[in-house]
């Protein structure tokens, strides 16, 4: 009996998936140390002790997501998936009526509920939902076309694109282009993996590159931007470009965040200045910013120990992808992967001047709840993979 008992308890541990916890954990504890920097030297008499609490009640209500998701397992999924985009296309039509008139005052972005101090970004739990219906449209036409053809090939990027509709189209009412380059990349991710032929990616991929020089070409002159202004474009985005292309040229208006965290960020040199210790202010560094708080404190082997944090992370989902063999999980993880990849790059990127800025935080590390609900909603979806997948092994061995 105890032998039993032993066993079970090993088979029980055997399908929680520890490295993904330790990535997020170590995450976790940098972003709570980085939010406490951050709030320690705001000039704007904000309370540390609420920034902090704050943070970590958001964590402690995304782990409790992360176990109630984990007990659903591909089946339950598959039936969640409709339900789970069409209430995240509900919420995104909500907020274009009730959207925050102070966050939108003070962002230019009409995509935030607000009641009271809580606030709360509808399109953040719109990506994992997104996912799972996308995940489910791969799936469900793949298993009914067992050959790839030019034909099947663009009528399931058609039916992909169908459902993806929406979600650029509310986003771009919203007034947030950051959000939409999100699920652009998960798109894109989706559809490489779902067996598309390359006779369709690598043109697909030039036009792609040749419409965003085009675009890029057009910011820079003057009858190119008149163009751009009266198909959507606002002054705000061509001053991020602008900034992006020439950061060193106004440092004290548009280009005075981008700028500040550079310094911040080469000010930290190779080891840092050391924990809590920040000489150069950056605006909103405990969110969009908050690598330049990493930077400074930690330097170059602190940014490298974060960077490799992530890669740990991706590889851990990578093999429970792996390991589980199912196509409607990979798919799942793989937009996961996507979504987690781009806000990094695209994070690190702006924090650096390698990428505009667009307002779009670090996993696991910025403050902000929606970010990070919506993030830990795909960890958990992540982590049910390994959760049922073994349960499902351990059955088959008993049967034979």
């Amino acid at each position: 009996m105890e032998n039993d008992s032993r066993i079970r308890r090993r088979e029980g541990d055997s399908r929680i998936d520890y490295g993904i916890i330790f990535s997020v954990l170590m995450l976790a504890l940098i972003g709570l140390a980085s939010i406490y920097v951050a709030a320690t030297h705001d000039t704007s008499g904000v309370s540390v002790r609420s920034q902090v609490v704050s943070q970590l009640i958001w964590y402690v209500l995304g782990v409790t997501l992360v176990v109630v998701i984990m007990q659903f397992d591909s089946k339950q999924l598959w039936r969640l998936a409709p339900y789970a985009y069409w209430f995240g296309i509900f919420l995104l039509v909500a907020v274009l009526f009730l959207y925050s008139r102070s966050y939108a005052a003070s962002t230019g972005a009409k995509s935030w509920f607000a009641i009271g101090s809580f606030t709360f970004q509808p399109s953040e739990v719109m990506k994992p939902a997104y996912i799972l219906m996308m995940s489910k449209v791969s799936t469900d036409f793949n298993a009914e076309h067992n050959k790839h053809t030019m034909r099947s090939d663009w009528r399931l990027i058609g039916q992909m694109i169908l459902w993806t509709l929406p979600v650029p189209i509310l986003l771009i009412l919203q007034h947030d282009f950051g959000t939409m380059l999100v699920f652009i990349a998960i798109f894109a991710g989706l559809v490489i993996v779902s067996g598309v032929t390359w006779r369709i990616l690598v043109p697909t991929f030039v036009t792609a590159t040749i419409v965003a020089s085009g675009t890029l070409m057009l910011v820079v002159s003057d009858w190119g931007r008149s163009l751009l202004s009266h198909v959507g474009f606002e002054s705000y985005q061509f001053d991020r470009i602008d900034t992006w292309l020439h950061p060193a040229t106004d440092t004290t208006n548009s280009g005075y965040q981008l700028w500040q965290s550079i310094k911040a960020i080469g000010s930290g040199q190779f080891f840092g200045k050391g924990f809590n210790v920040s000489n150069v202010y950056v605006p909103v560094r405990e969110s969009d910013m908050i690598f330049s708080v990493i930077g400074e404190n930690f330097g170059f082997i602190g940014s490298v120990v974060l960077i490799l944090l992530y890669m740990l992370l991706i590889y851990q989902m990578i093999r429970v992808t792996f390991d589980t063999k199912n196509a409607f999980y990979a798919y799942i993880a793989s937009g996961t992967i996507m979504m987690i990849l781009f806000h990094v790059f695209e994070n690190i990127g702006m924090n650096i001047g390698l990428l505009p800025l667009t307002g779009i935080p670090l996993p696991f590390v910025s403050q902000g709840g929606s970010a990070l609900i919506g993030n830990m909603i795909g960890i958990g979806l992540i982590m049910s993979m390994r959760f049922h997948h073994d349960s499902y092994s351990r059955l088959q061995r008993t049967d034979f």
